[in-house]
């Protein structure tokens, strides 16, 4: 970072797995920090190494589920300073950024215990300004001792016990990797957004998340619109009604070549995948009989039921823990478009 003489009292906190094509770029960002933790999901190629060459405290730890695996470095790393900056390995600091962090925190917060940070996303050499991704707000810099995630398989955000404020420098997704290993990563991805659309559907939701309001801020009014609009439209009409609204009404097109191929991916095929990952669920169940009309305990409770005949309003026996996690990658549910 340039115009900065000394460290800025942040610790900046990284999952990993198999990131040794990112990772360098991303710690070379936060070298004005005091300390960069790294919580390494066993990669086999060389990210490890790269991060210890780098000057990085790493730690290892299996990936049980992302807002898992934060939760898990949030309790238990030995942070030095208050205040915590959370990125994935394929996100970088620019030195603005960087300078109004260390601004930012200089005077304690000004009482907040957390900053929104612009999200901008580059893919494929271009930044997508259009397509509602952008200006996209993250809870990404915060006093850990005040945060904890959604304990959800995906789209999990930061509840924070304390005020809020804005920055207005933007933080940068680059990833390096192949376009093939973005398709991989969703169509697992995919998987994890139908055992969420499940659990909220016939089994309550969760227990421990955001209050999802229409007129709140931007993480607040996207649960809204997903759960009460998103969530009840016929499955594979999602994809079609997304694209349009985010390529055509949001003037995605806008951000020509590299726009299209994006909202083709992103707004079409992964909505698409998500809703027959879903359906093929439910064409699972079925054979035992059980009905998803109602769900059984708490909010947030694993569903169980007895098989039944056909047509017996019982709860759905689903289970939601056979899940393989094989990524660390980002997850927030704000980068949704606006």
């Amino acid at each position: 970072m340039t115009a900065y003489e000394r460290k800025a009292p942040v610790s900046v906190l990284v999952l990993t797995c198999n990131e040794e094509a990112n990772i360098a770029a991303c710690l070379e960002s936060v070298r004005w920090a005091d300390e960069v933790f790294v919580v390494d999901s066993f990669s086999t190629d060389g990210t490890v190494e790269i991060c210890r060459s780098m000057g990085a405290k790493v730690f290892s730890h299996a990936l049980e589920g992302y807002a898992v695996q934060r939760n898990w470095a949030l309790a238990n790393l030995p942070f030095s300073n208050d205040w915590v900056l959370m990125l994935d390995a394929d996100e970088r600091v620019p030195d603005a950024l960087a300078l109004e962090i260390a601004a930012a925190i200089s005077n304690g917060g000004n009482g907040r215990a957390g900053f929104y940070l612009r999200f901008r996303h580059i893919f494929w050499g271009a930044w997508l300004k259009h397509g509602g991704l952008y200006p996209t707000w993250l809870l990404r810099l915060f006093r850990h001792e005040c945060a904890r995630f959604e304990d959800r398989p995906m789209n999990e955000h930061v509840i924070l016990n304390g005020a809020t404020g804005y920055l207005t420098e933007p933080f940068e997704h680059r990833d390096r990797k192949p376009l093939s290993d973005w398709v991989a990563k969703h169509i697992r991805y995919a998987d994890l957004e139908a055992e969420e659309f499940l659990r909220e559907t016939f089994a309550g939701g969760y227990s421990a998340s955001i209050r999802p309001r229409l007129f709140g801020g931007q993480a607040e009014r996207k649960r809204w619109i997903k759960l009460k609009v998103w969530n009840r439209l016929p499955l594979l009409t999602r994809p079609f009604l997304l694209f349009f609204r985010n390529y055509f009404l949001k003037f995605g097109f806008l951000d020509g070549r590299a726009g299209l191929i994006y909202h083709v991916l992103w707004s079409f095929w992964y909505p698409f995948m998500i809703g027959v990952r879903i359906l093929e669920k439910q064409r699972a169940i079925r054979p035992t009989g059980l009905q998803p009309l109602c769900a059984a305990g708490p909010p947030g409770a694993a569903l169980t039921g007895e098989p039944g005949r056909a047509g017996s309003q019982i709860p759905i026996s689903i289970d939601f823990k056979q899940q393989r996690f094989q990524h660390a990658a980002p997850t927030d549910e704000a980068r949704r478009p606006a």
